[in-house]
Order: structure tokens, then sequence, then C-alpha cells
């Protein structure tokens, strides 16, 4: 995926329309068109899943908030991941504001086409600098799964799952969670 524009500012991120998804990397200005329905399908099944035990029920396993695509800033560099989660015990509450500075402790890329070199790279080497413990990388059109953990600095590929099984991914291993439904 090419940048919109090198150089950019977040006032050029404000100006793009809203049909696109902007994020600034590294100065590098990308606007992805929405993602197509399959896509959202299974962000929203699996952001609807880890949130009715993880968010919603706040005496669930470890309680956390769960964001559907959020406006992270880390200094200049602006992401928009698919799905995110704060564990309480660091972010208790959500603030008044229009975008979060605190990194995730959890975030989740739905891979297509248009972004997955950007969400497998440069995003996930922000995701690492910013201290993100967890990554998950979905992709509905291979039906799979991948499950990363962040050592030193590194991401480690823990699992990855195929097709239509049930899994138990870190962090959200309290819960077996079904891929089927993710794939419709």
């Amino acid at each position: 995926m090419k940048p919109l524009k090198t150089g950019a500012t977040y006032d050029d991120l404000c100006e793009v329309p809203d049909r696109f998804i902007a994020e600034m990397i590294d100065g590098d200005l990308y606007a992805s068109p929405r993602p197509p329905i399959r896509h959202i399908h299974a962000a929203s099944v699996l952001g609807a899943e880890l949130g009715a035990l993880f968010d919603v029920r706040r005496n669930g396993p470890d309680g956390w908030i769960m964001l559907d695509k959020p406006e992270l800033h880390f200094g200049s560099d602006v992401l928009v991941p698919d799905i995110t989660g704060w564990r309480r015990s660091r972010l208790p509450e959500l603030p008044d504001a229009a975008y979060m500075t605190l990194a995730p402790d959890w975030i989740c890329e739905v891979l297509s086409p248009a972004t997955e070199t950007l969400d497998r790279g440069r995003k996930l080497r922000i995701y690492a600098r910013e201290h993100v413990e967890h990554a998950w990388l979905l992709d509905p059109v291979r039906k799979t799964l991948e499950v990363f953990e962040l050592r030193t600095g590194t991401w480690a590929l823990l699992s990855q799952h195929e097709g239509d099984g049930k899994v138990r991914a870190p962090p959200f291993d309290a819960l077996e969670l079904e891929l089927r439904p993710l794939w419709i």
C-alpha cells in the first residue's frame, strides 16, 4: 500500500473523507477504503464474543475495556486497529477524548489485500514499540487467526489457527473461541 502523502500532518489526516480510514505512520499518510462486509462481519463477531465475557460483564476474567476502531495516537503516529482491548487495571474508565494515547494491551487487525502489508509490517512494529502485549491477525478470506505475544520487544508467533476449530488464545484463553462464526 502506497502512502497518500509523505511528511503529513494531523491536519492532512483530518481532511481525508470519512469513507476512508486514515492513519499516519512514520510521517506517511495512508487512506484505506472501508473494508469489505466479510471483514466487518468477522471483526464484529469477534468483538461481540470477547466483549460479552471480558468487557460487558465487568466481573469477567481480568476485566477489559474493548473498543472497535479507536484512533490511537503514539507521538506522530496515528493508527486505527480493528479491535482493541485494555485491561481495566490500566484503564479503569474511558477518557472523554476523541482518541486514545494509552497503548492497548491487545489489538486485532482484520487483514485485507489492501492493508495486509501495512498491518503486518509498519503497524506491528509500532505496536511493539508502544509495548502492546498481544496482537491477533485475523484473515476472513484465508480463514486464519494468528496469535502473537510481545517478548523482549519482538513479536513471537504463539499459534496459528485455520478453519472452523475452537481455540484458546492469549490473552483471552479463558474463553474457548469458535472460529466458524467469524467466517460466515
